[in-house]
């Protein structure tokens, strides 16, 4: 087996460890992008370099910018008083693209999980807890899938949260068992968003 194929072959690999991609699609990606170097695996390259010197999270809330706090977060227009929290980055894009929220958020960083190991120290809930203790707070919504872990999530949150005497609602009409925002259209988060619930 020749260099050139191992190297093929190593990023067809990584390609397929991709959300949404398996080996063949990966495949297919990839001779799609090597025969057609100077004008897409080239520029992806390029892009793909600026993304990872310049893209992190916003030390507020967690969304991914490109300076210390991201648009949403510096924003004069968005409500102070409101925090929606949400599993990750995706779910935030979602919430936005409906239009329907004009507070701030806070991405968790994904859900606690029993059989992933994956504890309330590894989420960014401690950090929430603060926020809405030293900002102003009124209202915490939980925007969390209603899978198993996304309830579990959100039980723990609001019981944290208890003593501060803040109103903590979460979404309800509109969101499917097991639903998660980011497969969701803007019409359905609109819905559940309005429709939301003390906790």
């Amino acid at each position: 087996m020749s260099e050139e194929t191992n190297e093929l072959n190593a990023l067809i690999d990584q390609f397929a460890q991709l959300p949404g991609l398996g080996p063949r699609s990966s495949r297919r990606l990839v001779l799609h992008l090597v025969r057609r170097k100077t004008q897409k695996l080239l520029p992806i390259v390029e892009t793909l370099r600026r993304v990872a010197d310049s893209v992190r999270e916003c030390s507020e809330c967690g969304n991914l910018c490109t300076s210390e706090k991201c648009k949403i977060c510096l924003s004069s227009n968005r409500s102070t008083g409101v925090i929606c929290v949400v599993q990750d980055v995706a779910d935030l894009w979602a919430m936005e693209r409906s239009g329907v929220h004009k507070g701030r958020y806070h991405v968790l960083g994904g859900l606690l999980s029993v059989l992933d190991n994956v504890g309330p120290e590894d989420l960014r809930i401690p950090h929430l807890v603060e926020r809405a203790k030293t900002c102003g707070t009124d209202e915490v919504i939980l925007a969390l899938s209603t899978t198993v872990d996304g309830q579990t999530t959100a039980h723990y949150i609001a019981e944290q949260l208890e003593e501060l005497g803040l109103k903590i609602s979460s979404l309800r009409r509109g969101v499917p068992t097991g639903g998660e925002l980011d497969y969701l259209d803007e019409g359905t988060i609109t819905a559940a968003f309005d429709g939301r619930s003390r906790f």
